[in-house]
């Protein structure tokens, strides 16, 4: 696959204030990377490095091969950009703004946008100045997705949607990853990402504290496990990788390893499976499992 974005060893400081520790990821081709972290953790820092919007004090970024820094009018023309509140000209309707993001990146296709203010069920008439807050984000999720980017870069995106809305945003960026862009992914709305994400990025307190893909994430850590047997399931308190063990007559809850599956199944199959039900931790459950600490 081809390599977009390249950041390593990322450092940030501001004043005594270290906002980025050694961040390092990449994002590919027809890929989305969900970067994910509690406020202040560094997304939106990180974001601005990207852009270079802000030097860093060490390590490395790269996007389509190029620095950042030194290239940032060359790359600046294939990326899309939406930030979380999206600041718009009040004098001007929705549609003027519109067309002047999509002309001063270059250009971008007229069928396109009119389709997206149809989807997005935005009226370009009005001044953006009597747009509500979901509107402005409308303004600027049509205008990056009216452009052929090669990277688009999302932060807090659908800050301000409605679920409606917010399930038309995620099915055209499922159709821009299939055209092989890729695309950054920041959002307090886990389940979101969880939809979109082929790979997650968890940042927290300006450090990486866990990076795959969600099966690599989930493998690493404890499904919720419902076992009803026709023998003593207490058997299976005992058994390797169960932990939290709660019975009720022959029906059992506990979390499991997933490394361990295998053998609490055959250790269950022992005692007649009438019923085994194992539940995969959220994205959620990852993440807070970081958040708490």
């Amino acid at each position: 696959m081809t390599e977009i974005v390249k950041v390593q060893g990322l450092q940030k400081k501001f004043g005594k204030l270290k906002a980025l520790h050694d961040v390092s990821f990449s994002i590919n081709a027809g890929e989305v990377v969900g970067f994910i972290g509690p406020n202040g953790a560094g997304k939106s820092t990180t974001i601005r490095t990207l852009l270079g919007i802000i030097n860093r004090d060490a390590g490395d970024v790269k996007i389509f091969g190029k620095d950042v820094w030194k290239d940032s009018l060359e790359i600046h023309k294939r990326v899309s950009y939406v930030p979380g509140d999206v600041a718009l000209w009040g004098s001007l309707t929705g549609g003027e703004i519109i067309d002047l993001f999509i002309k001063l990146h270059g250009g971008g296709d007229k069928n396109k946008r009119d389709y997206l203010i149809k989807r997005f069920e935005l009226d370009p008439k009005k001044k953006a100045k009597g747009y509500s807050k979901g509107n402005r984000q409308k303004v600027g999720l049509i205008a990056a997705l009216s452009v052929d980017s090669d990277l688009y870069i999302f932060d807090e995106p659908t800050s301000g949607l409605d679920p409606l809305m917010e399930a038309v945003f995620q099915d055209e960026v499922e159709k821009i990853k299939n055209a092989g862009k890729a695309i950054l992914l920041s959002s307090h709305i886990l389940s979101e990402v969880e939809r979109l994400a082929d790979k997650v990025v968890i940042i927290r307190q300006g450090k990486v504290v866990e990076t795959g893909t969600l099966d690599e994430l989930r493998h690493l850590t404890r499904s919720t496990v419902t076992l009803l047997t026709e023998g003593d399931v207490g058997k299976m308190a005992s058994v390797n990788g169960v932990h939290d063990f709660k019975q009720t007559g022959n029906q059992a809850t506990f979390s499991a390893d997933n490394e361990c599956m295998n053998d609490i199944l055959s250790e269950a199959a022992k005692l007649g499976v009438r019923k085994f039900e194992a539940i995969p931790p959220t994205l959620e459950d990852l993440f807070m499992r970081h958040y708490e600490v």
